[in-house]
């Protein structure tokens, strides 16, 4: 069988931007057979994330992600429908998920790899698995939950950075759902700002690259900010930080603006800001999604449930084809997408 590989060569280093040519595209076969407990699938979605960047690296400053290795396949989040299996849990016509699929057209993977899906429970949109009711849904939900201290009734104002983006859409959704009076959320273009205030019921949006994004935060937020989901760090977060109440809290979801550079995780703040941090006693703890896993099936069940009831919009982006993978991570790393960004693999 010829399939896709994606290998990438790494020619950037810690302090690089990734661009497609880091990946290649080869043919290759996979075994005729499949061995007990394997399950052959053919891949629909993939799934193209910030994180990834750090995999670019041999350190990738994690001890949960591994680094990609040179010449061979990169892998993330995937789904694909079983073709053959060998493995008791999936039959012919199974709809399966792994957070460690290849980027192959069709591949063998071992079956303790994989979970099944219910299709029915995102009224058979199955990419939002990979989204709103996958790891990106639960970092944004559980975030919120585990780390940004809302209550309803507590009037909470939330701001929320990288905000059309794959987590920070659904974010500021999820903070109203969960009782925030105010959610206001920065992004780049026009376009995504109209989107977050028309489509996902954002009280307002600033177009960091328009005006003065600390002036804009006092006339949206003159009573300050409880509650930071923050997705990109840098001079945005040090804009709303400033603006932050006594007792507040940050949500330290993903750092996108220091990814291409040789910096710790999660990077310092520069002296005067953490010096309001620290008076202020305002949280900002490293948040990771998968410290919570216990709460993963109730999670998703209630992501499901919100997306089924049009309570939480889901926006994607989609690009065709295994072989514009790279050119679609590229795009996402450089804000070119709105919502989730998505390889559609095959129909």
């Amino acid at each position: 069988i010829l399939i896709y590989l994606f290998n990438f060569k790494i020619i950037l280093g810690k302090n690089g931007v990734p661009v497609a040519e880091n990946f290649r595209l080869e043919q290759s076969t996979i075994p005729d057979t499949v061995q007990e407990g394997q399950v052959r699938v053919r891949t629909l979605y993939l799934s193209v994330d910030p994180y990834m960047r750090c995999r670019m690296n041999e350190d990738t400053g994690s001890d949960y992600l591994l680094p990609w290795q040179l010449s061979e396949a990169a892998d993330g989040g995937g789904i694909g429908v079983v073709e053959e299996s060998k493995h008791n849990n999936f039959a012919k016509g199974d709809f399966v998920t792994s957070f460690k699929w290849p980027w192959q057209t069709v591949a063998v993977l071992d079956g303790s790899l994989l979970q099944k899906l219910v299709p029915q429970l995102v009224d058979g949109h199955l990419s939002f698995f990979l989204g709103a009711a996958g790891l990106t849904g639960l970092t944004a939900l559980l975030g919120i939950k585990e780390k940004g201290h809302v209550s309803a009734g507590a009037n909470q104002t939330m701001v929320v950075s990288g905000a059309a983006g794959a987590c920070g859409s659904l974010a500021g959704q999820i903070g109203r759902l969960e009782g925030c009076t105010t959610v206001v959320g920065i992004a780049g273009t026009d376009e995504k700002c109209s989107i977050l205030v028309s489509e996902m019921g954002f009280d307002a949006a600033i177009n960091y690259k328009k005006g003065n994004v600390a002036e804009q935060l006092r006339e949206l937020c003159p009573g300050g900010v409880d509650v930071y989901f923050d997705n990109v760090g840098g001079d945005i977060s040090n804009a709303v930080i400033n603006q932050m109440n006594k007792n507040s809290h940050i949500i330290l979801c993903g750092q996108i603006s220091q990814y291409n550079k040789d910096v710790p995780y999660p990077p310092p703040l520069p002296p005067e800001v953490e010096k309001i941090q620290k008076e202020r006693n305002i949280t900002r703890e490293r948040f990771l999604v998968l410290n919570y896993m216990d709460k993963q099936e109730a999670s998703v069940i209630q992501l499901c449930q919100w997306i089924r009831e049009g309570k939480l919009k889901v926006r994607e982006t989609v690009v065709d084809g295994l072989e514009n993978i790279g050119a679609a991570f590229q795009s996402m790393m450089n804000g070119g997408n709105i919502g989730k960004q998505i390889v559609s693999v095959s129909k």
